[in-house]
């Protein structure tokens, strides 16, 4: 019976999974359309000749000056040169004209769009030091947004659900994942984050997963975040670094307001490789030409759907299942830095519980 027991959670938990990497990936096309579709804009007003630009019928009509002809007064002035002098000087300016241009590089050329190869990048220690929802919790508990009643219980069940593993109810940890936004407008959050992203997370981007990031963005391809952390907030972090967009955890919103639960599951583990192979679906991507970047160990499901897995500051568990499966290892940190940062990756894994552990940090200084 608890064989049974057992073989039924994990089909549960694959198919909130799923459920969780579809509408994912959903929105991540979604927002990434509405962002091209306002960067380009709409169409120029039309300014009637004659008026400014706004339309005023009493401003004063530019009117284009007659040319004035200043060749007798220079004739007075300057003795004009031979034709033939004329002549040398102008063949030597051309010839300099044209040496310049030879040195002078011209302006870019435009990069052929590589429409079926792509790169995705998990967030917390790979692409920012520590947890993107630490920081924004940070962010938020700056503003009042917690309260230590409402989160001491979760925190607790978090730290045993995330660092623990015992996932005991299925359906709880899911239900008080994001239970902290209940009742806000996604437009408030989406502002706060935009100050909480200059404040606190703009400087912890890693450089070298920068790069990384940017050398696909030149070959054409396109560059995602792929993050448990909230699709709203994971995509305005993805356009502040200039990447094509990101898979995050969706938390359902009616009219516009966070009611606190999730669409299926966090975009964790098994939920990130649904939402690459959806997102893969729907822009038509070839998953052999793609590459994956990560640092836990959780996300081998993902680092494993690709053609190409990198390992980022992996953690103890990364490193080993890199090495075996010979798998590119890049840390950009240092003995005892890169053993520290270790114990918040884990933390990480669980956003909220991030969140929880700033809150309660908040209300003791």
């Amino acid at each position: 019976m608890a064989l049974w027991r057992g073989k039924d959670k994990n089909r549960e938990l694959e198919r909130l999974a799923a459920m969780a990497g579809e509408a994912s990936a959903e929105a991540a096309v979604s927002l990434e359309h509405a962002r091209t579709t306002a960067d380009d804009g709409g169409p120029e007003p039309d300014v009637v000749p004659g008026t400014l630009p706004d339309g005023d019928p009493d401003a004063v009509p530019d009117v284009e000056p007659e040319p004035l002809d200043v060749t007798a007064e220079l004739a007075e002035s300057v003795d004009i040169e031979n034709g033939e002098a004329a002549a040398e000087k102008g063949q030597a300016a051309a010839a300099a004209a044209e040496k310049l241009a030879e040195d002078e590089p011209g302006p870019p050329q435009p990069v052929a769009p590589d429409l079926t190869a792509a790169a995705f990048f998990d967030v917390d220690n790979t692409m920012m030091m520590g947890a993107s929802m630490f920081h924004f919790a940070r962010g938020l508990a700056a503003r009042k947004y917690f309260t230590t009643s409402d989160l001491a219980g979760f925190a607790w069940q978090q730290v045993k659900f995330r660092v623990g593993g015992k996932e005991g109810d299925v359906g709880s940890p899911r239900e008080q994942a994001l239970s902290f936004v209940a009742g806000r407008s996604v437009e408030e959050l989406n502002q706060v984050g935009e100050e909480i992203y200059d404040e606190l997370m703009a400087d912890k981007i890693w450089s070298g997963t920068k790069a990384l990031a940017q050398m696909h963005l030149d070959m054409g391809q396109r560059v995602w975040l792929v993050t448990a952390t909230p699709v709203e907030l994971a995509t305005m972090i993805a356009r502040r670094l200039g990447l094509t967009g990101a898979l995050g955890t969706v938390a359902e919103q009616v009219d516009g307001v966070y009611t606190g639960r999730l669409v299926g599951d966090l975009l964790h583990g098994r939920a990130k490789a649904h939402a690459v192979r959806a997102l893969a679906a729907k822009e038509g991507l070839n998953l052999k030409r793609c590459t994956a970047y990560s640092d836990s160990l959780n996300d081998v499901p993902m680092l494993s759907v690709v053609g190409t897995a990198v390992a980022i500051n992996p953690d103890t568990g990364l490193r080993d299942v890199a090495r075996q499966r010979h798998w590119e290892i890049r840390d950009w940190r240092t003995g005892r830095k890169a053993a520290k940062i270790g114990v918040p990756s884990v933390l990480g894994a669980g956003a909220v519980a991030g969140a929880v552990a700033a809150g309660l940090a908040y209300r003791k200084r």
